[in-house]
């Protein structure tokens, strides 16, 4: 119908945060250059998505996110008046050779997901943690990932007294 009004471009890696993307090695995700700008690959296509106003802001406030290893499902992870948790990204934009890229919308997944796992009354996601910081890919790189994994759910899922500080013991 070619009616675009109310339609925002949405950065998947924040652009607040492009010291981030150049110290990180960010670029390596995206293989399409932008086509005009600045010539930071973070202002490439491959790094964005066409949203409606309303949702760009849910999605950069990581209220949603796409899981590109669940064939792009959409997961919301508060309470869904929209009616999108559960869609997924149409196959016309993920077959494009612009479509976003994979390793970025799993980086944004990462984030949302231990941003909204955080303990009751912890401050909100932007104060846990800085936003340019992939802290679940470095655990699952790192050594002792799993146990690294188990230790980060269970401080943040984990009952707030655990006794004598050994983990799994509220009690002896």
């Amino acid at each position: 119908m070619n009616m675009w009004s109310g339609f925002e471009a949405a950065h998947i890696f924040p652009l607040a945060y492009q010291h981030h993307w150049m110290q990180r090695d960010f670029d390596r995700w995206v293989t399409l250059p932008p086509r005009t700008g600045p010539e930071c690959s973070i202002h490439s296509v491959q790094n964005g998505l066409l949203l409606l106003s309303h949702l760009h802001n849910r999605f950069n406030d990581y209220f949603f996110s796409i899981n590109p290893d669940a064939n792009h499902k959409i997961i919301c992870f508060r309470h869904d008046t929209l009616g999108i948790a559960g869609t997924f990204l149409d196959r016309r934009l993920l077959d494009d050779p612009q479509a976003p890229s994979d390793e970025l919308l799993r980086w944004h997944f990462r984030q949302a997901v231990l941003g909204n796992i955080r303990v009751a009354g912890a401050p909100v996601f932007e104060h846990d943690f800085p936003p340019g910081s992939d802290v679940m890919g470095e655990v699952i790189q790192g050594p002792k990932a799993a146990e690294r994994m188990e230790f980060e759910l269970f401080m943040r899922l984990g009952p707030g007294d655990v006794g004598d500080g050994e983990i799994g013991t509220s009690e002896r």
